[in-house]
C-alpha cells in the first residue's frame, strides 16, 4: 500500500514556486491557517480544491498523493 503523502508535497511543491501560504491561500480561496494545517498534515484538503491546487502547483493530483515511482 502507497503512503499518502499529500501534505510532504504540497509545501514541497508550494516553495518550489516561491508562494508564501498567504500567497498559496489567496490563489485558492482559503486562509494562510488552513495552508498551515494541510502542511503539517492537522487535516487535508476538501477534495474539491484538488484540481485547482494541482494546477497552481503544476502537478497532477496522483503527484499530490504519492511519492514518485
Amino acid at each position: 500500500m502507497k503512503k499518502i503523502i499529500i501534505s510532504e508535497k504540497i509545501k514541497q511543491y508550494r516553495r518550489e514556486r516561491a508562494l508564501t501560504q498567504e500567497e498559496f491561500g489567496d490563489l485558492i480561496g482559503v486562509s494562510a491557517q488552513a495552508i498551515s494545517k494541510w502542511e503539517r498534515c492537522e487535516c487535508y484538503p476538501d477534495i474539491t480544491f484538488l484540481p485547482e491546487i494541482a494546477e497552481i502547483l503544476s502537478c497532477s493530483i496522483d503527484e499530490l498523493f504519492y511519492e514518485n515511482d
